[in-house]
């Protein structure tokens, strides 16, 4: 047996001469791993330590181990391959991949393959996304990426967050997760002109949770802006996802000139298929503006959503799109679009449109909620859009 020391086998006779029956030894805590450090002035074959810092995010990311701290310094990681996660942390503990206190960390895809990949090509598997995620429970924090082929890819992806990400000017989606994945949150996330050359602009999404399955999936926080195709996108995925405290706007334009243009131009896009499968999305206390089809749409989707207390304002075509599914909507305000709403089946009560007039908004400036984050990454809050009368209607970001 293992020795012991002579203050644990006195204590051992102690016990004993007062009749305490003693059990095994409690099992010792495993000490967390040493946290990893990644500088553009660093060399991967230093130790990884603050002193000697790795110079690529992949190789930290290969010597992670679960509960690791990934810090990189600010700069830019220009890659040539992508970043592949495909080693899972725990769920008591996940991976850390995040910029080191506030400095800028931006991981430029341009010089990856198909950036942009040719017009009606597509892109392989490996190859989605400046960084390409098979993994579950990271927390991914604080990084900016931009011009990749998506900017992050995750396939078959469960208890990961999310968080503080920058995904911009990629040439496809800005984040997509999709395959069977569960249990993920998108928190405060800014996602913007992202652009697909090779479609058209039929793609390339702010943030898409797609062709896939899985429970718990939530979005709460996000930004999504003048994106080719639509801010946000649930194409066939099959579980009910959750968005929260969200605005998409400016989305759809063509921007790029494409030609034979084929985005389509919706705030949220709530679902879809081909054929359409039923999933019973939430959203609440989100808004939808000046995009170029609709605010909010179920595009097909027979399900039964939820809609509450969301706002869409200036959108061309309708501003809640609900004729194809069962969905219910309470509190909800919609103005100036083309069309308040287009219920069909859906039912509900106290929306601006069960009312007798539709209250004007307080205001229309939408510097504050589209400028900078507050100190805790939250959306800056303003009476952008909210009713002038104070009726109860509508999102409060």
């Amino acid at each position: 047996m293992p020795a012991r020391s002579t203050a644990t086998l006195a204590a051992v006779a102690v016990a004993l001469a007062a009749g305490v029956t003693l059990g095994p030894p409690a099992p010792a805590t495993a000490a967390a791993p040493a946290p990893l450090f990644v500088a553009t002035t660093g060399n991967d074959s230093n130790a990884g330590d603050q002193a000697r810092p790795l110079r690529t995010i992949q190789r930290a990311v290969d010597l992670a181990q679960p509960g690791t701290v990934i810090s990189v310094r600010g700069g830019t990681y220009a890659l040539t391959t992508n970043i592949q996660i495909t080693r899972s942390g725990t769920a008591s503990q996940p991976i850390t991949l995040t910029r080191y206190g506030s400095e800028r960390v931006v991981i430029d895809g341009e010089d990856l393959p198909n950036t942009p990949a040719p017009v009606g090509g597509s892109v392989p598997r490996a190859q989605r996304g400046a960084v390409h995620m098979e993994a579950s429970y990271w927390r991914l924090v604080g990084l900016e990426l931009v011009n990749g082929p998506y900017g992050l890819y995750c396939d078959g992806c469960n208890g990961n967050v999310f968080e503080r990400l920058s995904t911009h000017d990629n040439y496809e989606s800005g984040l997509q997760i999709q395959g069977a994945s569960s249990n993920n949150l998108v928190l405060n996330l800014d996602s913007y002109l992202n652009r697909d050359p090779r479609k058209n602009g039929e793609s390339a999404d702010g943030l898409a949770i797609k062709e896939g399955s899985g429970s718990g999936n939530v979005v709460r926080g996000a930004r999504l802006w003048n994106n080719v195709d639509d801010g946000f996108d649930a194409w066939m995925f099959t579980s009910p996802i959750t968005v929260e405290g969200s605005i998409a706007y400016g989305n759809g334009v063509n921007r790029w000139n494409f030609p034979d243009f084929a985005g389509d131009g919706n705030g949220f896009k709530m679902g879809g298929g081909d054929p359409d499968p039923a999933a019973n999305h939430v959203i609440r206390n989100s808004m939808a503006f000046s995009n170029a089809a609709h605010g909010f749409t179920d595009n097909g989707n027979p399900g039964t959503l939820v809609f509450d207390r969301n706002t869409a304002y200036a959108n061309p075509k309708t501003g809640f799109d609900v004729d194809s599914s069962t969905s219910r909507l309470t509190a909800n305000l919609s103005v100036r679009n083309g069309t308040a709403v287009a219920p069909g089946r859906s039912t509900g009560s106290g929306n601006s449109w069960n009312l007798s007039s539709v209250p004007a908004p307080a205001s229309t400036d939408s510097s504050v909620i589209t400028g900078p984050r507050t100190a805790t990454g939250a959306i800056a809050s303003s009476p952008f859009l909210r009713p002038a009368d104070g009726a109860d209607l509508g999102a409060r970001i």
